[in-house]
């Protein structure tokens, strides 16, 4: 099937990791320019970089507002831009135990990170935004309050606020999400242990967790004007069927 992607120039943030280096060859393989984005895996987002011809590569703190205006600077002219860069705290910890400071860390480096990449993008005249959020920002995480809450706030107030706003660059502009579950990555290999996933599986139909490439293959979908040029400001789930709720025993 056609996207009619081929010749676009294509930001994805957080390619060195699992899920942003699956969209970085998911775009390439549909004939874009893709523009490489790592903040401390050098050296697996230059190995990406050369599996994909010597795509440009961009370095910079997400959280940080002067380093993202200068990524956008280097970046050059953007036709889309996948905004996959985060960051999940591995370890369980409830509400009552959650330090101020991993509250705060939390959500600058999955809100703030994503605002700052938004604003970067469309300040440049970008029309084709693709959020990832995830199951958490849709079910809540126990031990994950932090992060359960930023990406509630990409998938809601900041998703469907900018659908409104985005109009304003130009008439066909488009802001979506994907909101991943469970997903095997670089992130999350170390806590999906057997007994972790029969737990969260249970929730699922499917009884299996995401690959990244999984992910990226909706990323591209809402992305392609071609292929989703009438819907703006939707969540898409890729999650197995995930209800949040225990389906089996």
């Amino acid at each position: 099937m056609d996207t009619g992607l081929a010749g676009k120039r294509v930001l994805v943030t957080g390619a060195s990791g699992g899920i942003g280096a699956a969209c970085s060859r998911a775009f390439a393989g549909e004939g874009c320019e893709v523009v490489v984005h790592y903040h401390q895996g050098r050296e697996r987002a230059e190995a990406l970089a050369s599996e994909l011809g010597g795509a440009p590569l961009v370095q910079a703190d997400l959280r940080d507002e002067n380093e993202t205006d200068r990524l956008f600077g280097e970046a050059g002219a953007l036709d889309v831009c996948a905004a996959v860069a985060g960051v999940w705290p591995e370890e369980d910890v409830p509400l009552w135990e959650l330090p101020l400071a991993r509250w705060e860390e939390t959500l600058r480096a999955n809100l703030t990170a994503t605002f700052l990449t938004a604003r970067g993008f469309l300040r440049g005249g970008g029309e084709s935004l693709v959020l990832v959020g995830s199951t958490a920002g849709l079910f809540g995480e126990a031990g994950h309050a932090d992060y359960a809450a930023a990406k509630s706030a990409v998938v809601h107030g900041l998703l469907l606020s900018l659908k409104n706003e985005v109009v304003r660059i130009g008439s066909r502009a488009r802001v979506n999400a994907v909101a991943p579950g469970w997903t095997e990555s670089p992130m999350t290999r170390g806590s999906l242990t057997p007994e972790t996933l029969e737990r969260v599986t249970r929730t699922m139909p499917l009884k299996k967790v995401a690959q990244p490439e999984d992910v990226a293959a909706q990323v591209v979908v809402l992305a392609s004007d071609k292929l989703s040029g009438h819907v703006t400001g939707q969540v898409l789930t890729v999650a197995g069927g995930m209800e949040g709720r225990v389906i089996e025993t």
